[in-house]
């Protein structure tokens, strides 16, 4: 006898994990990864930071909203953000606090040398966010696989999707790994979300992936004890401590790309370095490690969460841009609410999921 899921989820990086985890104990769920492995991509290439500003102000209500649950779950731990600038930053820092003005999120003016030791001197301007954290990004996406599959979830992995079809009500898809049968196809797949959508007889929404490059730095003075995140308010830098007193530092790029198995440019980690060199009067002892993720964005920048309004049963879960990891449990939370019909979770039912729907495409 055909087994019928209730829900296909296509993509196991943390939207689609966290996702399954949601909505497991409720739903029959099976989910579907190209990888041989889950979190292959994006998910397992993130900096692993915890900002209730980055992403701006429409992201901020599902960052702050997962913030209580990060914690509670024991992913997050201290670390705050100091965001930078020089005297021509000025009206980018006036910007950045106006943005939050009329949010919970708390931000002090503060001199940015008082943080970071070594600071040049011409990087006067200073703006604290102290509830910035590191995440725990491999527990978390661990955990929501474990809790999902705890729940009844099945996970096949190698499983890239060919084709998918619906009629009388489920859908037939067609992968690597076989054929499989769901009444729901949720596309979680990440900067593959549009050829999910197109391989499934569905309009894409013009998502699109682009590059992000890490590299991990040993420097002398090693980075203290204590030391923040720092990000520039012009946009241009961050970097943050790790154990052992390294650094991890991006150049902050975001360069349009195909979908892919992302490598670094070797210009992209020079130009990290340069600007490094420019903020702080260490010394680059080593690279020690370089790499690339990717991170896709709709075209205003939001995430989408919500049944298509063309093709029935087709449910978006896609387009968290770099934002996905510090977002997902609240994310989770108001997706498996719209895609279960059910009132949202207390954490979530005051966030405006109108705002993230694919209508507004």
């Amino acid at each position: 006898m055909t087994k019928i899921y209730d829900i296909a989820i296509v993509g196991s990086g943390m939207a689609g994990a966290s996702l399954a985890a949601a909505i497991g104990s409720q739903a029959s769920v099976l989910v579907l990864e190209a990888e041989d492995a889950p979190g292959y991509h994006a998910t397992g290439r993130s900096a692993a930071f915890w900002s209730e500003t980055y992403g701006g102000p429409d992201i901020q209500p599902l960052t702050t909203a997962s913030g209580p649950l990060l914690h509670a779950r024991g992913h997050l731990a201290p670390l705050g953000s100091l965001h930078v600038g020089r005297a021509e930053d000025e009206a980018a820092m006036d910007a950045f606090l106006a943005e939050f003005a009329d949010s919970d999120v708390r931000l002090d003016r503060v001199d940015p040398a008082a943080f970071v030791p070594g600071l040049r001197p011409e990087w006067t301007l200073g703006v604290q966010e102290a509830t910035c954290a590191y995440i725990d990004v491999a527990a978390l996406h661990a955990e929501s696989i474990a809790t999902a599959r705890r729940a009844g979830a099945v996970f096949v992995t190698d499983a890239a999707l060919a084709a998918a079809k619906r009629a009388a009500g489920v859908w037939t898809i067609e992968t690597k790994a076989g054929t499989f049968h769901a009444r729901t196809l949720v596309d979680a797949a990440g900067a593959w979300a549009d050829d999910v959508a197109l391989r499934a007889g569905v309009r894409p929404l013009g998502l699109q992936a682009y590059r992000r490059t890490m590299v991990q730095l040993r420097t002398d003075p090693g980075a203290p004890d204590g030391m923040p995140h720092v990000a520039d308010l012009g946009g241009r830098f961050y970097f943050k401590p790790e154990p052992g007193g390294r650094l991890w530092l991006s150049p902050h790029d975001e360069t349009p790309t195909d979908p892919c198995d992302a490598s670094p440019e070797e210009i992209d980690v020079a130009i990290a370095i340069d600007r490094f060199e420019q903020v702080v009067d260490w010394r680059v002892a080593a690279v020690e490690r370089r790499w690339a993720g990717l991170r896709t964005f709709a075209p205003d920048r939001l995430p989408i969460y919500g049944f298509d309004r063309d093709v029935p049963g087709f449910f978006w879960c896609a387009g968290q841009g770099g934002f996905g990891i510090q977002t997902a449990p609240a994310a989770a939370l108001l997706a498996a609410s719209l895609l279960l019909g059910v009132s949202p979770d207390p954490a979530v039912a005051a966030i405006d999921a109108a705002r993230y729907a694919p209508e507004r495409f």
